[in-house]
């Protein structure tokens, strides 16, 4: 009986779900209730199942949002810390409201020995050009420098008076913070005990390790006063500078959409301190606000003009700024009647032990010369550590309009004073180009490495031709000057197959290979390290006891000297710690930057290479 009982339910079981299977109704409950039931179960398991899947999935959006929110965060972090620009609303001057009706005035230093009885073109001293422009700063000025040595010895001062300058300069630039006026310094990593006492009690002072960024140097030479006055041209923070180098340069007064822009330049140099990498992301607040294919329209001393500013070299340019190569070969490309080029070196080589032709300028300039018949004159300095493969270069030039018509290119060199101690005073350190349209006015010279690895700024100034008073363009003014140094006595035309002899060494050279194409220039150049410096006896440091040191051209404008007293009566002798290395430790990353002397250089390594050009070899002469 229990098995039946029992298997009856099983029975009815199993005919109720064959019926459910079969489609045959059983004899049990409804089979309306059981599908309802059945159907609410599914619709509450799907509804759960879709309200999961939704959960799921926001939160998935969730994390990929909050992934995408942090990524651009940290992008954006990068971008604006990648360079810290100093100021945020850059004292309200955009590029909308900025002035662009401006002064120029050319300034220059001209030694006391040097004068141009033939022509009476002068300019603003170069020292009263920049006490002026420290009279007129209210807020900021900002000064980029390659060399800081304003104070010169008590004898040099006696020996030439002019060198007082270098320390009047000095006093008035310590005197801005009494008057609230901040000023900011960018360096290359240089050893100055002016620059350190400027450091530590009257300025902000940021340094550059050029060394680390491109294995060159920082030669960028100007000043910005309250983002609208400001100084470019040739001459450093060097007592030489005011006293016995003959410099050019200009001050542009109340023009602050330049000043802007030259501004900007500094900015970039104020946020690499101490930085051993080139940003990938430049802040907007470092692109230019004109260039070469938008150039500033202004007007200059009462006449219309274009300018912009450029600089150098290409791993330093944020967006929209022109590099000076490209200016350069703007200004030569659009250049009609005439070229004047004033320059220290002229060497179109990337290197000069491996005789890498640089052809950038060089083939320009053939290029004017005889497809647009453009005359081509060419100043370079004369001096004792001129490169003689420059005038091959210049041969090789005036070689193209042998026997053409309508071609001319005539190449001139600058020789200096020499003194009654042996020192030269004198060398032209100007760095600018003038042609029938425009100026190019810089801070390098026309080196291939230069322009690869040091850093550098330049201003183009354009005028139209048809301006009634020409005497007021810059312009013509610079053509003046220019035409005043080419048609002065210091200069000497280069001669067919004569190398002109800049230095005792290369007489030396020349004399025991018994070469009779010697140019005997007007006077004897001593090989001393300094290039006009007063002293009359001058120690080199030697490396094995007999052959002197290989020295890098310009001048050493960084040598520190000491002295000892008289040596067999001929007058002080100068310590010199040119050839010594100097270590300068980073403040932020606490690592050591050792800079040597260049004569230990592989020839091979681009840092050396770096250093071949004159404005290289000035601070590598120096004591870092």
């Amino acid at each position: 009986m229990e098995l039946r009982g029992m298997r009856m339910p099983m029975g009815g079981q199993d005919s109720r779900g064959q019926g459910l299977g079969l489609g045959i109704p059983s004899a049990g409950a409804p089979v309306s209730s059981i599908i309802t039931a059945v159907r609410q179960q599914d619709y509450s398991a799907s509804v759960w199942l879709r309200r999961r899947e939704k959960l799921e999935h926001s939160q998935q959006k969730c994390i990929v949002i909050f992934a995408l929110v942090c990524c651009f965060a940290v992008l954006v972090a990068l971008i604006f810390s990648a360079v810290d620009v100093w100021g945020e609303d850059e004292d309200g001057i955009t590029e909308d409201n900025c002035s662009r009706n401006c002064s120029v005035v050319l300034v220059e230093n001209i030694p006391e020995d040097i004068s141009f009885l033939d022509n009476g073109t002068s300019h603003v001293p170069l020292s009263e050009g920049l006490f002026n422009l420290l009279d007129r700063a209210n807020r900021a000025v900002e000064i980029v420098s390659p060399l800081w040595l304003l104070n010169s010895s008590d004898y040099e001062s006696s020996f030439q008076p002019a060198a007082r300058q270098g320390r009047a300069l000095l006093s008035k630039l310590q005197g801005l913070k009494a008057r609230g006026v901040n000023l900011k310094i960018s360096s290359g990593i240089i050893d100055s005990t002016e620059l350190s006492a400027l450091d530590k009690h009257y300025a902000e002072v940021h340094y550059i390790n050029m060394t680390a960024l491109t294995k060159g140097h920082l030669l960028s030479s100007f000043w910005v006063v309250d983002r609208r006055h400001f100084y470019i041209g040739s001459a450093s923070m060097d007592w030489r500078s005011l006293a016995t180098r003959k410099e050019l340069g200009v001050l542009v007064y109340n023009c602050s959409c330049l000043a802007l822009d030259l501004h900007r330049v500094f900015s970039l140099y104020w946020g690499l301190q101490y930085k051993d990498f080139i940003p990938s992301f430049w802040s907007k607040r470092l692109f230019a606000l004109f260039n070469k294919d938008s150039p500033l329209d202004l007007t200059i001393n009462s006449s219309k003009a274009q300018a912009y500013i450029s600089t150098s070299p290409d791993v330093f340019i944020p967006k929209e700024r022109s590099n000076d190569l490209e200016a350069i070969s703007r200004v030569i490309q659009e250049a009609r009647h005439f070229i004047y080029i004033s320059i220290i070196d002229y060497l179109p080589l990337l290197s000069r032990d491996a005789h890498r032709y640089w052809s950038r300028i060089d083939g320009l300039i053939r290029e004017a010369l005889i497809l647009r018949k453009v005359r081509v004159r060419l100043l370079i300095s004369c001096w004792e550590k001129s490169e003689p493969l420059s005038f091959n270069f210049l041969w090789s030039l005036r070689s193209l309009c042998m026997e053409q018509a309508n071609c001319s290119l005539e190449a001139k060199f600058f020789s200096p004073r020499m003194q009654r101690d042996g020192s030269l005073q004198g060398i032209n350190y100007n760095r600018f180009m003038v042609t029938d349209k425009a100026i190019y006015l810089g801070n390098l010279d026309w080196v291939g490495n230069e322009f690869t690895f040091n850093a550098g700024a330049g201003l183009v100034i354009s005028q139209p031709e048809g301006v009634e008073d020409r005497n007021s363009t810059v312009v013509d003014q610079l053509r003046a000057s220019f035409e005043r140094d080419w048609f002065s006595r210091y200069t000497r035309s280069l001669q067919a197959n004569k190398i002109p002899v800049c230095n005792k060494h290369q007489n030396k050279r020349l004399v025991s290979g018994k070469s009779s194409h010697i140019d005997n220039g007007p006077v004897p150049i001593r090989t001393g390290q300094h290039d006009n410096g007063p002293a009359p006896m001058r120690n080199n440091h030697r490396n094995d006891g007999q052959t002197p040191l290989k020295t890098r051209p310009h001048d050493d404008r960084l040598t520190k000297t000491s002295r000892h007293g008289m040596a067999n009566g001929l007058g002080p002798v100068m310590d010199s710690y040119q050839d010594r290395g100097r270590v300068k430790t980073s403040h932020l990353e606490n690592r050591q930057v050792q800079i040597k002397d260049n004569h230990h250089d592989n020839p091979m390594d681009p840092r050396s290479q770096s250093a071949e050009s004159s404005g290289s070899r000035e601070i590598s002469n120096g004591a870092l």
